[in-house]
């Protein structure tokens, strides 16, 4: 059984590329370091509707978890990352 599964709603490229610029901003990424941003949906109980995982490409490898929609992610949510 797949228990995440990507959203069939499309968020706007436009909107992935301004999460992508706050993360290179905000945790002062290298801009030639590669980012994949992702929504995935989640069909267990007690799991966030859907959550976005922010990948950086670096070795090791940072990934983030947001419990939102990479539409409904803010610049302060980016920022929040800093604190983790």
């Amino acid at each position: 059984m797949n228990l995440f599964t990507k959203p069939t709603q499309k968020t706007d490229i436009k909107r992935i590329e301004q999460v992508k610029t706050w993360v290179y901003q905000i945790l002062n990424i290298d801009s030639n370091t590669a980012i994949s941003i992702n929504t995935l949906r989640c069909h267990e109980p007690d799991c966030p509707p859907e959550e976005t995982v922010i990948a950086i490409m670096t070795k090791p490898l940072q990934q983030y978890k947001i419990h939102k929609s990479a539409s409904q992610i803010t610049e302060a949510d980016i920022e929040q990352l800093l604190h983790q």
